[in-house]
C-alpha cells in the first residue's frame, strides 16, 4: 500500500492515514518505512476506524520535540464529523469526564471523579446543516480515548457510522476524519500547520461546503 504523503523533511512526515489502519504498532509506521526507508516514530493517535492528517518523526529527535509539543498542548488538532440533527448551540465548548474501560475498548461520561476518569474538552462548530444530519468542525483540548465520539454519542448524536457508541447508519465507516494538525516544526521550531479534506465519498459528499477546497475548514 502505496500512502499519500502531503509533505516530508528531514525531520517528519505528513500523510493521510487510511480507514482501518492501525496508526502505531505494525500498521501506519511500517508502511512508511517500507515507504520512504529508514525509521518512523509514531507522536499521536488515530483511531484505526478513523481516517485523515498524521505526523511522523524521522529521527527520535524529531520525536521528542513533537511528543513534548503534545504533551504542552501545543499541537493543535481539527477534526470533521458528521453527527444526526446537529448540536444546539451551533457552535460551543462540550466538558466531560470520561472513564476508558480498557477490556472493552470503550470510553463512558461519567458524573463524578474517580480513579481512572479524566476530564475531556472540546470546542465544535457547525459548518453545514442537511435535512438528517450535519457537518461539525472540532478542536481538541484534550487527546482522551475515543474522545469526540463518545461526547457527541452522549449528547444524542453519535458519529455516522459509529455502531460503538449508538449509531445505526452502515452505509459508512466512523464519519471522523483528522483535517488539520498544527504544531511547531520540531527542527526549526517555526509554526506550521497542514489541512486535508475528507474523500467525495458518503456521507462527506452530502456537504456543499466541501466542495470548494479546504476555505470551509479556516479557524476562525
Amino acid at each position: 500500500m502505496d500512502l499519500n504523503i502531503l509533505y516530508q523533511d528531514s525531520s517528519l512526515v505528513l500523510c493521510i492515514k487510511p480507514v482501518g489502519v492501525e496508526s502505531e504498532g505494525e500498521g501506519m509506521p511500517r508502511l512508511l518505512e517500507r515507504q520512504l526507508g529508514g525509521s518512523v516514530f509514531c507522536v499521536h493517535r488515530l483511531d484505526q476506524a478513523v481516517g485523515g492528517l498524521m505526523v511522523y518523526a524521522r529521527t527520535r529527535q524529531a520525536a521528542a520535540a513533537l511528543s513534548a509539543a503534545v504533551a504542552r498542548r501545543e499541537m493543535g488538532k481539527e477534526y470533521l464529523c458528521v453527527v444526526p440533527g446537529g448540536p444546539e448551540p451551533a457552535r460551543g465548548v462540550m466538558k466531560d469526564l470520561l472513564y476508558r474501560d480498557a477490556a472493552k475498548n470503550k470510553s463512558f461520561v461519567v458524573r463524578r471523579p474517580r480513579r481512572g476518569v479524566k476530564e475531556a474538552e472540546l470546542a465544535y462548530a457547525l459548518l453545514e446543516r442537511g435535512p438528517e444530519c450535519s457537518l461539525v468542525r472540532v478542536a481538541l483540548h484534550t487527546g482522551r480515548s475515543h474522545q469526540i465520539r463518545v461526547q457527541f454519542a452522549s449528547r444524542a448524536m453519535p458519529l455516522l457510522g459509529d455502531g460503538k457508541y449508538g449509531s445505526r447508519e452502515r452505509r459508512c465507516t466512523v464519519a471522523l476524519w483528522s483535517c488539520r494538525l498544527a504544531f511547531p516544526h520540531p527542527a526549526t521550531k517555526e509554526p506550521v500547520s497542514f489541512t486535508a479534506l475528507p474523500p467525495a465519498a458518503f456521507p462527506w459528499d452530502g456537504f456543499s461546503c466541501l466542495s470548494g477546497g479546504d476555505t470551509a475548514l479556516e479557524s476562525e
